[in-house]
């Protein structure tokens, strides 16, 4: 076991925890595009070009990319080669729109992270960024054909928005990012790396002519995709950078828990008023009912000393046997009368609120700890990049296990699960807080070392399913914070939800 920590420790110094970057991650999802012309075994022809996934196994490019591909089948091969990794896979041309100059590429072999399309506007001037694999920076650092078929990250650049066009009837974005050839096919991206158009075509510089360029844009984009039959991810939130989004963290984060402080407050208030209402009306039972009991003693005690009093008169009128009766009947009455003055209620507050009555004034407990809830997105509170904004079904166990199948780790007063998957390569940070009844989403964007290593971390997690165990449950925390501390300080996307008692048939998509 010691041994094991000891390991533990030293793996996690060796993680060495990078900035989230929108643009890297965006830039996982892009390749070179590589088109070899072979005729009789003899390489006669040889380009390549830029593109991006929109789904794990297929890529968007231009179409003047894959022209080749597309006129002589049998012979000319596509290469696609990853920005990550250390292989390059071989392509199909599965769409082609020469209208739109866009075309759709699939492969096999590895999963590449998907890029998501922005289907609002840029904002005049507004940043916008280039990547790809431009053709004068790959002339002049390969030293070989084979360079041309390495990995290697695509080459950002930077511009501005410049406004809308027509391209041979084709709808294009016009911006200032630097493209050159071979940048063709590559993504036009917002602050947040998602998709704006596709680059195409550059402006010509004569004579000291400013350049500019050309990206497919992304309403033309989609209507390709859909033609071909293809899903592909879409956001329609506008950007924000991180820094604003910590910001509005901040006041938001200090809203909620004024919020639910208030909520506590009033709560209180309640209880406190109806506990008083409580009281006040077992008060004025109370005193109704002594009221009686020391009226009906009075009365007793009248008709005891009446019924003495005509005992001693018929005592002196010598009819002995009627008047013992009836002092008898008169000491009962009269003993009657004390008992009852006795057993008059007092005013213990305590005894009242035991009283069936008195349970009005009882707390109601906090129903948004546990059970079944249904959260919804919370925009102002949240950084969305990649993800759709889908309600989120919840049902929260009080020992933390949320739907019934995952153990969620205490962290002060939170429930907390970080989750790393097989396949895709984000990390996701899902809390639970029943105080403020906030559910929310911490994703990181994430290199394939940096989930290589989370993977790694990941196998000492033992606790897979729900267990009441606290030793195994503490052991899941202690096991978190070691997949918390290589995670990049700075995240790429958070989602944050409002939950609320969810209907009796709730139809959202329920939380891992």
């Amino acid at each position: 076991m010691t041994r094991f920590w000891l390991f533990l420790a030293l793996l996690v110094a060796t993680i060495q925890p990078a900035r989230a970057d929108d643009i890297s991650a965006s830039a996982r999802g892009v390749v070179r595009i590589v088109t070899i012309a072979v005729v009789d075994d003899e390489v006669v022809g040889f380009g390549h070009g830029s593109g991006f996934a929109v789904a794990p196994n297929r890529i968007v490019t231009n179409a003047h990319v894959v022209e080749l591909a597309d006129r002589y089948p049998d012979n000319v091969v596509i290469g696609i080669v990853p920005s990550e990794g250390d292989k390059s896979y071989q392509g199909k041309l599965i769409a082609i729109d020469q209208q739109r100059d866009l075309a759709l590429i699939e492969f096999t072999g590895v999963r590449l992270p998907p890029l998501t399309l922005y289907t609002g506007a840029p904002g005049d001037g507004e940043a916008l960024i280039a990547l790809g694999y431009p053709g004068n920076v790959d002339l002049a650092t390969a030293r070989s054909a084979a360079d041309f078929i390495n990995p290697q990250s695509p080459v950002r650049s930077q511009g501005g928005f410049a406004g809308t066009r027509s391209l041979q009837g084709t709808s294009v974005l016009l911006h200032t990012a630097s493209i050159a050839r071979g940048n063709s096919g590559g993504p036009l991206l917002d602050r947040c790396g998602r998709v704006l158009g596709v680059n195409s075509a550059i402006t010509r510089a004569d004579e000291g002519d400013s350049t500019f360029a050309f990206a497919i844009a992304g309403n033309e984009l989609a209507a390709f995709l859909q033609g071909a039959k293809q899903p592909f991810a879409t956001v329609s939130v506008p950007c924000t950078s991180v820094e604003e989004q910590l910001a509005q963290e901040r006041n938001a984060d200090e809203k909620a828990r004024l919020d639910a402080e208030a909520r506590a407050r009033a709560d209180a208030a309640k209880s406190a008023t109806e506990r008083e209402d409580t009281l006040s009306q077992a008060r004025a039972r109370n005193i109704v009912a002594r009221e009686n009991h020391m009226a009906g003693a009075g009365l007793l005690l009248v008709l005891g000393a009446l019924a003495l009093g005509g005992a001693g008169l018929l005592l002196s009128r010598d009819r002995r046997r009627e008047a013992i009766w009836i002092a008898v009947g008169g000491g009962v009455l009269m003993l009657g009368a004390v008992v009852l003055f006795l057993t008059r209620p007092d005013f213990d507050e305590s005894r009242m609120l035991s009283m069936p009555k008195a349970s009005a004034g009882a707390a109601v407990p906090n129903q948004a700890a546990g059970g079944r809830m249904t959260c919804s997105l919370v925009p102002e509170r949240s950084r969305i990049t990649v993800s759709n904004a889908d309600k989120v079904a919840l049902d929260v166990g009080t020992d933390g296990c949320i739907n019934g199948r995952t153990q969620y780790a205490e962290s002060g007063t939170t429930w907390q699960r970080i989750l790393v998957p097989d396949e895709d390569q984000t990390v996701s940070m899902l809390v639970y807080d029943p105080t403020t009844r906030t559910y929310t989403n911490t994703r990181y964007l994430l290199s394939s070392d940096q989930m290589a290593k989370a993977r790694q971390l990941r196998t000492g997690v033992e606790l897979k399913t729900c267990s009441s165990d606290q030793a195994a449950r503490a052991n899941l925390a202690t096991r978190q914070q070691a997949l918390r501390a290589a995670l990049p300080p700075v995240y790429n996307e958070k989602l944050v939800y409002s939950c609320s008692a969810a209907p009796s048939s709730p139809s959202s998509a329920a939380a891992k």
